[in-house]
């Protein structure tokens, strides 16, 4: 029987234009344009699971412990205060949501973003809410580059810093 021409290959091949070479070289430049163009930066307050008491069954604390904070450079959208009315009065509430740089967090800084994390920006604390990994390099899901994380701002007495 003749050599089958058409045969399909058993792995797809390298990507042609984009490689590790291209990776390391776009978290130089987002490395590069966090640091120094846009400079804007928070104070990131993990939590440390281990000196923190969970509970078992519902995975809650009521008095959380933190790591020591990290300082992380990012680009943060205020999204502005939203106003609500109940039959307790009026509550204001500001929102921040904080685009990280992924592989300078985790390869660099040794940092992992969760959700009820602290961040302190400018004089006020906010806390972690939801997370994304919304961008893709070129579309390769392999290649996610931003962690996204929603916040809010945290009431008086809900964080201590110290």
């Amino acid at each position: 029987m003749a050599d089958n021409k058409w045969s399909r290959e058993p792995a797809p091949p390298p990507p042609m234009f984009f490689g590790e070479k291209e990776r390391n070289f776009v978290k130089q430049i987002g490395d590069e344009v966090a640091e120094r163009v846009i400079g804007q930066q928070v104070m990131y307050y993990p939590i440390d699971v281990q000196r923190s008491n969970f509970h078992m069954v519902y995975g809650e604390s009521l008095n959380k412990t933190f790591k020591p904070s990290v300082r992380v450079y990012a680009y943060i959208d205020w999204e502005g205060s939203d106003t609500t009315t109940d039959e307790f009065g009026v509550d204001r509430q500001s929102k921040i949501t904080i685009h990280f740089h992924k592989r300078r967090l985790e390869e660099d800084q040794d940092l992992y973003v969760t959700v009820g994390d602290f961040v302190a920006y400018g004089d006020r604390f906010y806390e972690i809410v939801e997370l994304g990994v919304p961008r893709e390099l070129f579309g390769q899901y392999y290649a996610r580059f931003e962690i996204t994380a929603k916040c809010v701002r945290a009431r008086e007495g809900t964080f201590d810093a110290e």
